[in-house]
């Protein structure tokens, strides 16, 4: 495991799925986007992961749209890691997704397999990561190795062993959750951390009413955290959280009450050779 100790939080402000008929806090456009980020980042986020929308509130991939957005956020939050997504929706074609790498992001997710996604298929074929691992490399971004089976897992390790990926240090998230993947468990968490180079870093996503727990769980155990309305939109049961910045606190009482410090972007930056 990793000797990094600090807490890295990353904040999944808006994602693709959730809509405003279904929160009304949602961020969607580049300045609403931007003014989540910056409070996330004032709240303990170190790294915010970012999805757009269109002006009808729609995902995009637009690459116009993460410019926009990405210079809106580094100029209200210089400090602040920014991580697109290269996932999308799970209807979008590769060359779509790619167009988030446009923006010069810090960060972009890889994702390392295919996986049920609700009553949808997320499509990564082996040439697809190759794809989007060779654009990642060649734009000099470093990768999150996205997660959502176990099996994703190992992919990630063979695109380092055979060099498809070579970074100074290797991030890792696991998603779990998503309904028809891997479960949301203590045990899934275990099986997914021990399966990482002892150097790399990991973090969990628990989706829905799971992402306290999994968040709980993975600070005691020594991993990373990612919260946001991407990946659960309440509070508290029945009760709508009214921005991403109230989950991120939530982690941080966490964090402060089992004597996890919050990393800076600067600690953060340094360990993944992004200074």
């Amino acid at each position: 495991m990793s000797d990094f100790k600090k807490l890295i939080i990353t904040a999944a402000i808006c994602g693709a799925e959730v809509m405003k008929e279904q929160d009304p806090y949602l961020p969607t456009t580049p300045e609403e986007l931007s003014d989540e980020a910056k409070r996330c980042f004032d709240a303990g986020a170190r790294i915010v992961h970012l999805h757009v929308r269109d002006e009808k509130g729609n995902p995009t991939q637009d690459a116009e749209i993460f410019k926009k957005t990405v210079a809106m956020i580094r100029k209200k939050a210089p400090e602040l890691i920014v991580q697109v997504s290269t996932g999308g929706a799970t209807w979008m074609k590769p060359e779509e997704r790619l167009q988030s790498l446009e923006s010069n992001p810090d960060m972009a997710t890889l994702s390392t397999g295919t996986s049920n996604f609700g009553s949808d298929i997320f499509m990564n074929t082996k040439d697809m990561i190759l794809k989007f691992a060779e654009k990642i490399t060649e734009k000099n971004i470093m990768p999150e190795f996205e997660c959502f089976e176990a099996g994703h897992v190992s992919f990630a390790n063979w695109l380092v062993k055979k060099g498809y990926i070579n970074r100074k240090h290797y991030h890792y998230d696991f998603v779990i959750g998503v309904p028809g993947a891997m479960e949301a468990s203590l045990e899934t968490i275990c099986h997914m951390k021990n399966m990482i180079p002892d150097e790399a870093t990991w973090c969990v996503a628990g989706i829905g009413r799971h992402e306290l727990n999994m968040a709980a769980i993975a600070i005691a155990a020594g991993g990373h955290v990612r919260v946001g309305m991407e990946d659960n939109i309440y509070i508290s049961k029945g009760v709508l959280a009214k921005s991403n910045a109230e989950l991120v606190e939530r982690v941080v009482a966490i964090a402060k009450n089992l004597n996890r410090e919050i990393a800076t972007a600067e600690e953060i930056k340094e360990l993944f050779g992004l200074s």
